[in-house]
């Protein structure tokens, strides 16, 4: 059980480095970082605009995440807001046409990552691996609502 979890820890830690790594790169060309591409994606889902309570929601951050990146990406173009006073919190967030050229640049490179990063893998073992991952994350998810249980199980 310790090696599973030592393989399952150390493999996703890795994942997690190295796509942080590349889409730190790939964002640079537009002054950003990579977590930056994760609100650009997830407010091109939107085109009618998110409130950033719901940016919050939808891309698992905080407020002070939100209101950070939001400020950046406004700074560079990319994002507008329209709404009562231009206030954060009190309109939409959208991405402006700068925006929407950095989403569709950002996809095609997530694309490309994505396809060169599972080359090995066939149709089936991929989504078995994205079946497998999902189940994962909604367990740890239940788990850390929950919290473990106090006797160990078998």
């Amino acid at each position: 059980m310790i090696e599973r979890f030592e393989k399952f820890s150390f493999y996703i830690s890795e994942i997690s480095r190295y796509w942080h790594k590349i889409a730190s790169e790939e964002m640079e060309k537009y002054g950003l970082k990579g977590p930056h591409s994760v609100y650009l994606l997830a407010l091109a889902r939107y085109p009618e605009g998110l409130t950033a309570p719901r940016l919050c929601e939808v891309c698992g951050k905080d407020k002070a995440d939100v209101s950070r990146m939001m400020s950046i990406m406004e700074k560079k173009g990319l994002v507008v807001k329209e709404g009562t006073n231009n206030n954060l919190y009190g309109g939409k967030l959208m991405l402006t046409e700068e925006g929407k050229n950095a989403v569709h640049f950002v996809k095609n490179r997530v694309a490309l990552v994505v396809d060169m990063a599972g080359k090995d893998l066939t149709d089936e073992k991929r989504n078995i691996f994205y079946e497998a991952l999902e189940s994962i994350a909604i367990n740890l998810q239940k788990i850390s609502e929950a919290g473990l249980p106090t006797e160990e199980t078998d």
